[in-house]
């Protein structure tokens, strides 16, 4: 009997984990509009490592774009991302199963505008004890779905057609297709990328 391996990149098993701890708390927290604002120790857990991870991928994305880049904070990131990548604030992110969309990047429609998640993971890491309740289902979700657009612009950025295997609760409006049992990678017009 043969075993075939296929390559399943770091970053992309690392969101499949998160992506399978949120699956996991649905089964205790309806992931609904009524409970957008709960939050707990479980859901803080959950943004601060979505959270880590975009600003991993971020700060490869901005170096995959200008080599020199020494871009460390959310608004150096947006700067160089949007100029490259004008749609990004519009990218959306649905998880069917719940009826849910997103757009995680839309603050950065305006310059120095951090996402609300991003400021509320912020607020939680370094001042807990008074911003706990930003550690919520609202931020949890918008930062994993930011997570999914930076990493389909991560595999792009490697030269990758395809990401396999497919989410299975977070799928993107942008910059991919369903395609098979794979999402095919697709860099939008009107794009500044060299990739």
């Amino acid at each position: 009997m043969a075993i075939i391996h296929q390559n399943i990149h770091p970053h992309l098993n690392y969101f499949l984990c998160l992506e399978d701890d949120i699956e996991n708390l649905s089964r205790w927290i309806e992931l609904s509009v009524e409970n957008e604002k709960t939050y707990s120790v479980e859901l803080a857990r959950l943004l601060m490592t979505a959270s880590a991870e975009v600003d991993v991928i971020a700060k490869h994305l901005c170096k995959s774009i200008n080599n020199q880049s020494k871009a460390k904070t959310i608004n150096a990131y947006q700067e160089i991302l949007v100029e490259a990548i004008p749609i990004l604030p519009d990218a959306i992110v649905e998880m069917p199963r719940f009826g849910i969309s997103f757009t995680p990047w839309i603050n950065w429609k305006n310059q120095n505008n951090p996402p609300e998640w991003w400021t509320g993971n912020n607020k939680v890491k370094h001042h807990r004890t008074d911003n706990f309740k930003k550690a919520n289902l609202k931020n949890v979700l918008n930062s994993t779905a930011g997570l999914l657009i930076f990493l389909l612009l991560y595999h792009l950025s490697k030269g990758e057609d395809y990401l396999y295997p497919i989410p299975k609760l977070f799928l993107p409006r942008f910059f991919a297709t369903r395609e098979g049992d794979s999402l095919r990678l697709l860099i939008p017009d009107g794009t500044n990328l060299s990739w």
